[in-house]
């Protein structure tokens, strides 16, 4: 079932950091934190998946799995990235059921055509509005929980303009998402007209390392009407300069002598081996261990 904290920070006022998370280690220390949400990013779910780029190759079957596994090993509530709900709206009604059945708080889909493209890369075509919004419709009603948020992505300010795009926001919000996506904008002007004409919870990207948004304090975007910001890269970015720098101490000396790493036992701690050897020294039975000698 859809964790109730998300909803429920929400309509209490709270401004919600959403991390970005790829993988079941990057999950498992992020869940360690305290934040509100995580954020379960398809361009690094489908690199550290598939290692392939997130431009529509992904599929169904390959995500739910993935996003299910990270609302499972969590505690905090997963915000869930499912491109356009993969299809039509029969498919975006099995998307639904199936990423809460699987655990996930939150559903983002957008109004990019078959194949998608990630969204601060070019060559970005929508769906007409109209057939968008009725795959949110499809969502809000498929949803067995409340709890279950709907998230709806317009990618058209890039291609179609700011207008369209907040005109789309509007009417995805009349449509039944709780919480609305302006993909893309780029100032922090155009970011002012959307928290001010869209009536709706509003989602910020907050893509680090060059996105076509300005990155602005969690403040700022709450007093301009934002209520939810996702850093979907800061993880998988991270780690890719980390490991970068890691293997090329690595390549250039010969040994791992100087580098900082996470202690081991710390690693262990994290993945959960204590429990584990719990378990080995609750049920080990010294007549098998002899056998084994």
């Amino acid at each position: 079932m859809a964790d109730p904290k998300l909803k429920a920070a929400l309509r209490a006022g709270e401004f919600v950091v959403a991390p970005g998370i790829f993988d079941m280690i990057s999950a498992r220390v992020a869940d360690r934190m305290g934040f509100t949400a995580l954020y379960a990013t398809g361009y690094g779910t489908v690199a550290s998946h598939l290692g392939v780029p997130d431009a529509g190759i992904a599929t169904y079957t390959d995500m739910v799995s993935r996003m299910s596994r990270f609302a499972q090993g969590s505690t905090t509530p997963v915000i869930a990235d499912a491109d356009t709900g993969y299809g039509g709206l029969l498919n975006v009604r099995h998307t639904v059921m199936g990423y809460e059945a699987g655990g996930v708080t939150a559903i983002q889909i957008e109004d990019q055509e078959v194949p998608k493209k990630c969204g601060h890369t070019p060559g970005r075509r929508v769906i007409p509005a109209e057939e968008m919004a009725l795959k949110i419709e499809v969502a809000a009603e498929a949803r067995k929980s409340d709890d279950f948020l709907i998230i709806a992505r317009t990618d058209a300010r890039t291609t179609l303009g700011l207008d369209e795009a907040i005109r789309r926001g509007k009417l995805y919000a009349k449509a039944g998402a709780d919480i609305v996506f302006v993909e893309s904008p780029e100032s922090e002007e155009e970011m002012r007209r959307i928290g001010g004409e869209i009536d709706a919870f509003l989602l910020a990207n907050n893509v680090d390392g060059g996105g076509r948004t300005p990155i602005l304090p969690a403040a700022t975007l709450k007093s301009i009407g934002y209520d939810v910001a996702i850093y979907p890269a800061i993880g998988f970015l991270s780690v890719a300069k980390v490991l970068e720098s890691a293997y090329a101490h690595l390549r250039e000396r010969g040994d791992s002598a100087g580098l900082e790493v996470l202690p081991f036992a710390e690693m262990n701690e994290l993945m959960g081996f204590p429990e584990v050897w719990e378990f080995d020294a609750k049920w080990a039975r010294p007549d098998r261990q002899q056998a084994a000698e």
